[in-house]
């Protein structure tokens, strides 16, 4: 392999990795800040700065998930695996389309309240829905056969953590529907101040996503061992 490939390759594991490290390190700090908005013996004052902090840390996440897929087509083009299988057109598209959708998903963040910014959570949606049964589907046809697109190197892992990856959309999807109580009934509490009903609201919404929370963290961990390990990879050449 040349050297200007190995650098290349060397270049799309860090970015890889680093995308892994703050997609994980991010949604642990949302947890985290989590656990302070749902404090009830906190001042409201208190809970917003919570709340404030956890927003931006979401970011985050939210950048990394969507960059996570292209990083992951490049390094594949750059791999010996991924050899003949991902040409350059199709990295260049799919960050091309990952860029797109990561302004959405800006847009979303900073102007998601405005009529615009309704439209924009409807596109958003949609691309993840769309995106995840592509993925889902892409994955279960290579799992399943017996050398998909003609690769003889058992690619099953690859499958497996394009998966993990489809599902962690999903999960991201249901957490946004779990936490749609969470917006109207913390403004009561910082409009209104602090009442059972409230308080109650606010937290079976947040405690209502922890699951999904959990099943990000397992698979965005399941993703980065099969990424290292490939089980089941037969030899290439």
């Amino acid at each position: 392999m040349p050297v200007h490939g190995l650098n290349s390759y060397s270049l799309a594991i860090v970015l890889h990795l680093l995308l892994f490290v703050y997609w994980l390190g991010g949604d642990l700090g949302v947890y985290y800040s989590s656990r302070y908005v749902l404090r009830t013996d906190q001042p409201p004052a208190a809970r917003s700065v919570a709340a404030k902090i956890m927003h931006g840390v979401d970011m985050a996440p939210r950048i990394c998930l969507v960059l996570f897929l292209p990083s992951g087509v490049s390094l594949m083009a750059l791999s010996p695996y991924g050899e003949g299988v991902f040409p350059g057109w199709l990295v260049a598209l799919t960050w091309a389309g990952a860029l797109c959708w990561l302004a959405l998903v800006i847009y979303d963040y900073t102007r998601g309240a405005s009529a615009f910014g309704r439209v924009v959570q409807r596109l958003d949606l949609a691309v993840r829905y769309t995106l995840a049964a592509v993925l889902l589907a892409g994955s279960g046809y290579v799992f399943f056969a017996a050398e998909p697109f003609g690769v003889t190197t058992n690619p099953k892992w690859l499958a497996a953590k394009v998966a993990a990856y489809a599902l962690c959309i999903l999960c991201g999807v249901l957490i946004r529907r779990a936490l749609l109580p969470f917006g109207p009934a913390f403004g009561k509490l910082m409009t209104e101040g602090s009442t059972p009903e409230v308080e109650e609201r606010i937290r079976r919404s947040v405690r209502s996503c922890l699951p999904y929370v959990y099943s990000i963290w397992t698979l965005v961990l399941v993703a980065a061992v099969l990424g290292v390990v490939k089980p089941g990879t037969t030899a290439f050449g």
